[in-house]
């Protein structure tokens, strides 16, 4: 039998680039498309992001007149699931990282 010993003096090795670029804080953003009527945005933050009717009404609007909104802001995984969820309701939402947040 072969007993391989560990090495006392390797120490762990540091996070790479990509580990820390999935922490910290990651919006997410709907952008202003063509297609979609206003009413069904709101009815899509509601439904998706729980959001109550003043709430999807007013980042609705800032979406119509600014172009963008942050719906959302947190962890990435939860960001990316719902990212992913609004573009299955044919939102266009992207992630940005709180480095990139305008």
């Amino acid at each position: 039998m072969i007993v391989a010993q560990s090495n006392p003096q390797s120490a762990p090795s540091p996070q790479g680039a990509t580990e820390l670029a999935l922490e910290g804080v990651w919006h997410v953003v709907v952008l202003n498309d063509p297609v979609n009527l206003m009413s069904y945005v709101v009815m899509v933050f509601k439904k998706v992001l729980g959001f109550d009717e003043t709430k999807a009404r007013r980042h609705m609007l800032e979406v119509h007149e600014q172009g963008r909104s942050v719906v959302w802001t947190g962890l990435r995984e939860k960001a990316e699931a719902y990212a992913f969820t609004l573009q299955q309701w044919h939102l266009t939402a992207v992630l940005e990282s709180d480095g990139e947040a305008r």
